[in-house]
């Protein structure tokens, strides 16, 4: 028997000013059911869900609660009406407390005064149901990202939500807290909980969904049991074309090709130790390792981006000297972020301030050839197919998919011979991950000197030549050929590999 609708969009269009970005949607969601809703970057997922919440009007169409038609003016009253959206960007007050987050705007009282006793009892609780051990008097901005996503999940599971609608919720969540959510989504959907969830990644869709609607340039194309479909299935309906080769084929490298850089001896105090490693032209090295394991500060203490010392650093066989951001990009080494919104891009800005930013000495030194940028601006567009309604929109607007490639696309203006990329496809669809890929083969193709740092195991296996695996801070393995193996990198990011470590190869 098919369970009540709680929620539902019908024939819902969504234009901003002469472009439209949703075609007629029709959703529905059922009491005591998780429907996933999956499409590429720009497909229209989080336009949809806004306007399930009540963050943004349909322009035509309807909304139906219970089967009456509703309209939300806010997203107070989404939220009045038991409809709770966790967000893909933190929407979180960073010199506030985990306690005062979760509460903000919604305190207990005990007379005229506020209840901090039983909002502290009550925030342990919805902690501990995460099995996190977050101190609810920490600030927000000193948590970890996976830390400030269980304080959202917290947040809305405070609101005893009818209908719960996860945007990319795991994207910055390890293994075990991706379990410990599911553990509650699970309870959520027995006790009766409408829940929508998205994720790019489609084992998860598998693992938690009762159905799934895929979504397509902004209308759905297809609606059916998650039981009823691969996940090649979904990943082709996202895309309209076939993705199973989603990694480029790896060719093979000459054993004695040339070094570009060396390292010996690089450590950052109290997060890496002695790290040692040599780069070949033409090779994607792989850096795997758990998260806490020292890889990001690794390599941002050789690029200077953190204090960090080193024994040995040579590039193309010259030893060099690198202090800062500067001095790396001097030297064609070159840092693409992890977290392309507070680090990577400048969102209240435009295309072109961006793409130019970090090599703004090729455009001028004096004043600023803005012809020179737009030329540069409208071949980055087409070079890294980025999909913009037009050049003057801002950043912030994008998809993250969009964003991630301008973000690439700037890094390259430095036109570096050494690039390191540190999650390079984190919260983007499978369409997008597949043009990324492409593109880093074929820069190692040209002779670039390429290492990926990710959590993503598929994609260290599948894009890398070699891999080293990181543990507390220093080198567990390293590993190559047909020796790169999800059990051969759990074995070492756990402890119990062989010790391969290489140190100055």
């Amino acid at each position: 028997m098919t369970a009540p609708s709680v929620l539902a969009l019908q024939s819902v269009h969504k234009s901003f000013g002469p472009v439209e970005v949703l075609s007629g949607i029709d959703i529905d969601l059922r009491s005591g059911e998780v429907l996933a809703l999956i499409g590429e970057n720009g497909a229209g997922k989080s336009t949809t869900m806004k306007i399930l919440a009540g963050y943004q009007p349909a322009t035509k169409g309807k909304i139906l609660l219970d089967g009456k038609e509703v309209r939300f003016g806010s997203l107070h009253e989404g939220e009045a009406a038991g409809i709770v959206l966790i967000h893909q960007e933190f929407n979180l007050a960073e010199q506030l407390t985990v306690e005062q987050n979760i509460f903000l705007g919604r305190e207990l009282r005990r007379g005229p005064l506020l209840d901090k006793a039983r909002m502290r009892a009550l925030t342990r609780d919805y902690l501990s149901r995460l099995k996190c051990n977050i101190d609810p008097d920490t600030p927000v901005s000193r948590l970890s990202n996976s830390d400030k996503q269980m304080v959202e999940i917290a947040k809305a599971l405070s609101r005893d939500a009818r209908v719960l609608i996860m945007d990319e919720p795991t994207a910055v969540l390890t293994g075990s807290e991706v379990e410990v959510l599911f553990e509650q989504v699970r309870a959520l959907r027995a006790a009766g909980t409408a829940i929508l969830f998205t994720s790019h990644k489609l084992g998860e869709v598998k693992a938690i969904a009762d159905r799934v609607t895929i979504m397509r340039d902004g209308a759905v194309v297809r609606t059916d049991s998650v039981a009823a479909m691969t996940e090649d299935d979904m990943a082709t309906a996202m895309v309209g074309r076939d993705v199973s080769a989603l990694y480029p084929p790896k060719p093979d490298l000459p054993a004695d090709g040339s070094v570009a850089l060396r390292v010996a001896g690089l450590t950052v105090p109290g997060r890496a130790h002695d790290i040692g490693f040599s780069l070949r032209h033409g090779e994607i090295l792989g850096i795997a390792g758990l998260i806490g394991s020292g890889r990001t500060e690794a390599m941002e203490g050789l690029c200077g981006l953190r204090p960090a010392t080193v024994a040995t650093l040579e590039i193309e066989g010259q030893p060099v000297t690198i202090r800062s951001t500067a001095d790396a990009l001097d030297q064609g080494l070159c840092y693409m972020t992890e977290d392309r919104k507070l680090r990577g891009l400048l969102l209240d800005k435009g295309m072109r301030v961006n793409l130019t930013l970090q090599a703004l000495a090729r455009f001028g030194r004096v004043l600023i050839d803005r012809k020179a940028e737009d030329a540069a601006l409208s071949r980055a567009v087409k070079d890294f197919d980025i999909r913009a309604g037009h050049g003057d929109v801002l950043v912030g607007n994008l998809s993250g998919g969009n964003q991630q490639k301008l973000l690439l696309a700037k890094v390259m203006q430095s036109e570096p011979r050494i690039l390191i990329v540190d999650e390079p496809t984190r919260g983007i669809d499978i369409g997008t991950k597949q043009q990324i890929y492409t593109f880093l083969r074929a820069l190692a193709a040209a002779g670039k000197a390429i290492v990926v740092v990710s959590s993503e195991m598929q994609e260290i296996i599948g894009l890398s030549d070699r891999v080293l695996v990181m543990r507390q801070g220093r080198i567990a393995g390293t590993l190559g050929g047909a020796d790169i193996t999800e059990d051969a990198i759990v074995r070492h990011a756990m402890g119990v590999g062989a010790d391969t470590d290489e140190r100055a190869a």
